[in-house]
């Protein structure tokens, strides 16, 4: 049986399994709603180059600090002090420093940071005002430097640079003409290739040595994918997710003399496949992950995979990543995970076997109080087959349930099975919670992807409503007690949503969405703008389809909206500006409609502070409350 077949028929049998469950009555215990939102214990554990230390965040004052404690010892030291941000990406830097990025306030202007591990020498070694850090290659090998990209020089293009860690010095290695969006070195960390946009059009350029000119090597349209991943590892050709020829991306070989595909290293038949490992210490390819409805590994290593053996029983019943290892690649830090668990870290040590506990992310979440959630698929109204997630509370009888559908973001994004604390929240107050990977979600291959463009507010909005449709009729949903819920793009749908179909929803919480398609594009990030004729080809061109785009925009159609409204914005949003949420509170209270909005000073696209994520979350379970309550 195929693998659509299969989640077809899961997806209609879904409903049996659901209502065997709701026939065991049992008794469902209150999650205090903090337990959902707040800092993990301790997450992202590393482990030091040598193997001697691992690494971690760990809440301090209320913010996610670096800390490194020492195999075998309860020598733990924190390093960083942050109170103002959360400290949620950092890396070791040999394995006497760490290194760390963090913006202000949700402005995303990300700096790169310094700290020995004794907690001294910190320092910001990026303090430019107003400028983004991107990571291009951290050296692992190199004791002192890493490469970045800087927008200093020009807001909207990044060169690359060289930055001694220890003494702060930037070194410029390769300067952007002013189409260049991406940079890749080599493994001896020398940029070799870069990605070039005309806003439509991408190109592939390629030079022998750093003094060489650049010469371009291959050239798709936007709608297709090439994208280097790394070098070959005698640093001659490349490997590269590609979908030239084909629907699906694959995991390829490329002859970078011959300009062409030589090897189809992974692919799969109706899934994109675009995540490739190897061993940095033996110089082999190791695995291909990608998903389907939840994560699958193909592996490519018979050492990689026995190392997965063995990690899989010792871990019953869990999913697991291999989250770091070692330089000598014989000690790793480990994390478990499910739909219904945050899961634990561990180190394990290949030559002796020991596994051994480091700590639970959220010990006081009991996977046992947690929902199920499963693949669902349904059709859209033009016969479009689309992927989903559902989620129902547990002890209930999954009959015309309240229900909250939550649209992802992005919206060249998907939502993928694992622990969802906005989910189980929802579940254990009792909702159902659809997801839906409309068209345009990713993975799903180039005719899915393209099926969205021009189509927000139109046909993506469609299979949100026919997902509801499909609820309704198979007598899960209380057509009376449907919710709509999204951030970013959807934010966005919630907005269409209470708009176009008026009479579908019976409350709505609007988080960071797009209200005006004309603003939005007028207020997009300066980095993205060598992106925005791509953009106008997949949204809508404000001169050409500004009849679309005006039809299309939710601040336009105030006037219909029938369900209450809560709004929810960081201040300093670089991607939807504030004035996104202020349009479309301010046309409702133009029209005497009253609309909650909450609006945090210090805070971008999504709420990252405890504190603020609190406060959302509190305000949205009363709304809910409130408008989803049982009328009959």
């Amino acid at each position: 049986m195929k693998v659509k077949d299969k989640l077809l028929l899961l997806g209609s049998l879904v409903i049996l399994f659901a209502l065997v469950l709701g026939a065991c009555s049992q008794s469902v215990k209150t999650i205090p709603l903090r337990d959902f939102f707040k800092n993990p214990e301790k997450a992202y554990f590393q482990i030091s180059p040598d193997g001697q230390k691992v690494s971690f965040t760990q809440p301090f004052e209320n913010r996610m600090n670096v800390f490194v404690q020492t195999l075998g010892s309860e020598d733990v030291k924190r390093l960083t002090s942050v109170t103002d941000r959360d400290i949620n990406e950092y890396f070791w830097k040999g394995n006497d420093r760490i290194l760390y990025l963090k913006d202000f306030g949700g402005d995303e202007n990300f700096h790169l940071f310094s700290v020995d591990i004794n907690g001294h020498s910190e320092k910001d070694l990026t303090p430019y005002d107003s400028v983004r850090v991107q990571l291009i290659d951290d050296l692992y090998d190199d004791p002192t430097d890493v490469i970045i990209g800087m927008n200093k020089r020009n807001r909207q293009i990044f060169d690359a640079y060289r930055l001694n860690t220890v003494s702060g010095v930037t070194t410029l290695v390769a300067e952007n003409p002013g189409n260049i969006t991406g940079w890749l070195t080599d493994h001896d960390g020398k940029i070799r290739l870069a990605i070039t946009t005309d806003g439509v059009n991408r190109s592939l350029l390629y030079r022998e040595t750093e003094i060489d000119k650049f010469k371009e090597i291959i050239t798709t349209n936007f709608k297709e994918s090439f994208f280097p991943l790394f070098f070959t590892f005698d640093n001659k050709n490349m490997f590269a997710v590609s979908n030239l020829g084909r629907d699906k991306e694959a995991i390829i070989k490329y002859d970078i003399a011959g300009r062409k595909e030589t090897d189809v290293i992974f692919e799969d038949p109706e899934y994109d496949v675009s995540g490739l490992r190897y061993s940095r210490l033996r110089k082999v390819l190791t695995e291909v992950d990608y998903v389907t409805w939840k994560t699958v590994r193909k592996f490519l290593d018979k050492e990689t995979e026995q190392l997965y053996e063995v990690l899989g029983q010792k871990l019953p019943g869990y999913d697991f990543n291999i989250t770091s290892s070692n330089k000598n690649e014989d000690v790793f830090t480990v994390r478990t995970y499910s739909d219904r668990s945050l899961g634990s870290y561990y180190v394990f040590e290949k030559k002796t076997g020991k596994l051994t506990k480091l700590a639970e992310r959220n010990p006081w979440i009991n996977e046992n109080d947690m929902a199920v959630m499963k693949p669902i698929t349904y059709k859209a109204r033009d016969g479009l087959t689309i992927h989903g997630y559902l989620t129902l509370p547990v002890g209930k009888e999954p009959k015309t349930l309240p229900v909250v559908v939550n649209p992802h973001g992005g919206p060249w994004y998907r939502d993928e099975w694992g622990f969802n604390p906005e989910v189980q929240f929802l579940a254990n107050r009792g909702f159902a919670v659809l997801q839906m990977n409309f068209r345009g979600s990713t993975g799903y291959g180039k005719q899915f992807w393209e099926a969205s463009f021009k189509e927000w507010g139109r046909k993506m909005q469609d299979d949100i409503t026919d997902g509801v449709q499909w609820l309704i009729k198979e007598g899960i949903a209380d057509p009376e007690r449907i919710a709509i819920y999204g951030g970013s793009y959807g934010g966005y749908a919630t907005l269409a949503g209470v708009c176009f179909t008026p009479d579908l929803y019976a409350c709505a919480v609007d988080y960071v969405g797009v209200s005006n398609l004309f603003t939005f594009m007028n207020t997009i990030p300066p980095y993205w703008k060598p992106f925005l004729d791509m953009m106008h080809e997949m949204v809508g061109d404000p001169t050409k389809d500004s009849a679309m785009l005006a039809a299309t925009s939710p601040v336009f159609h105030v006037d219909k909206i029938k369900a209450p409204l809560f709004v929810a914005q960081g201040a300093k949003d670089p991607r939807v500006n504030i004035d996104e949420s202020n349009q479309i509170v301010e046309a409702l209270k133009a029209r005497g409609v009253a609309v909650e909005y909450m609006v945090k000073d210090n805070e971008g696209h999504g709420f990252a502070n405890e504190e603020n994520r609190f406060d959302f979350y509190e305000a949205m379970e009363k709304f809910l409350s409130t408008h989803l309550s049982d009328k009959k």
